[in-house]
């Protein structure tokens, strides 16, 4: 079967209709208690390179359950409507059509961020390791 669109220009297409951040726009709003970081990486990639202080990990093939109060999946994490979740993967390419995906389901307040994690560490972002980010939730009680 021959594909008639191919990633990239869903990609695209997503990257259009989205809001897309830069990660010094980011850096600047890490301490916005209405700012929700959502990294949808692969737990390995997480395990393998950390991942953004603070950032809440939703794998990107359960954010659509995580995110519907209907699922039983559901986190209620995702039903805080004063918050704005940013969406980040490895280049901003998954979270490009995850965003535009919660859009579609009715989420208003989302986006991503432009490059990913990549451009993140590239950029000189802060960053924690799984061990470091399970201990500083336990310290914290979250």
């Amino acid at each position: 079967m021959p594909i008639t669109r191919g990633f990239r220009q869903l990609v695209d297409e997503a990257m259009a209709q989205v809001t897309t951040y830069s990660v010094a726009q980011i850096r600047e709003r890490l301490q916005d208690p209405t700012l929700q970081l959502v990294d949808i990486r692969d737990v390995r990639e997480l395990e393998h390179l950390g991942t953004v202080p603070g950032a809440l990990h939703a794998p990107r093939g359960m954010l659509e359950f995580w995110v519907d109060p209907q699922s039983p999946y559901y986190k209620p994490v995702f039903g805080d409507e004063s918050r704005e979740y940013v969406l980040f993967c490895g280049a901003g390419w998954r979270s490009a059509l995850a965003a535009k995906t919660l859009q579609d389901m009715g989420m208003t307040r989302v986006a991503h961020i432009d490059g990913g994690y990549t451009e993140w560490q590239a950029r000189g972002g802060p960053v924690e390791t799984l061990a470091e980010q399970k201990a500083r939730r336990k310290a914290t009680g979250g």
